[in-house]
């Protein structure tokens, strides 16, 4: 089966490969300029960096608000808001590095994707854009171990927001060192396209059970 032949069977619609295509693009454009992602994975793109990002939204149940922290290269929040079938629902990058979110933005630009893009440190704008804005998930992939991470996602978090953290096989040395945290519930999911690869769902003691 060939490459498109998987992305379509994964269900996306041919204008949603479209606008990945010109992602992968511009992402190997922007390459050349700044550190983006591993060298070693923009030959697998699609798989390591696109794929990996959807697969959350099988995981995120019924949502109109999602904010990804430290967004970098656009994974998972930026594949979000191109796969993503509703017009209506709004996704949040939040991205420190001034050069990433100029990326974010030509990206959105050419792609025709509709994101709010926050450029600075994500402690001052996420509890900022909290006080406005209920969100139903929080996202992040390779920002920081799991008990700082709970801690820069707690303003969503808090509020309800389900979170979706992408890991790797680090993850059970991650876990250990959350014992010290008893306000929140998670469950472990396994990636759909890395063997090592594992999805955190978690979520803060007395909100709803997580849907997966």
């Amino acid at each position: 089966m060939s490459k498109s032949q998987n992305r379509q069977a994964d269900g996306l619609p041919a204008d949603v490969v479209e606008r990945l295509s010109v992602y992968e693009v511009l992402l190997r454009k922007w390459q050349k300029k700044i550190n983006l992602v591993s060298g070693g994975t923009l030959n697998d793109t699609w798989e390591r960096h696109f794929r990996d990002s959807y697969q959350l939204i099988r995981l995120a149940g019924d949502w109109s608000h999602w904010v990804d922290l430290g967004s970098g290269a656009g994974f998972p929040g930026l594949v979000i808001g191109i796969v993503n079938p509703v017009p209506a629902r709004k996704i949040y990058l939040i991205e420190a590095d001034k050069r990433k979110a100029a990326f974010l933005q030509e990206v959105s630009r050419e792609t025709m994707t509709a994101v709010e893009i926050h450029v600075g440190r994500i402690e001052g704008v996420l509890s900022e854009i909290c006080r406005q804005t209920k969100f139903d998930v929080v996202s992040a992939r390779g920002l920081a171990p799991m008990n700082r991470l709970v801690r820069l996602a707690e303003p969503a978090l808090r509020g309800g927001a389900l979170g979706l953290f992408l890991k790797g096989k680090a993850l059970g040395n991650e876990l250990t060192d959350l014992g010290a945290f008893t306000s929140f519930h998670y469950e472990i999911v396994a990636s759909q396209c890395d063997p090592a690869g594992k999805i955190v769902a978690l979520r803060w003691l007395g909100q709803p059970a997580s849907p997966v």
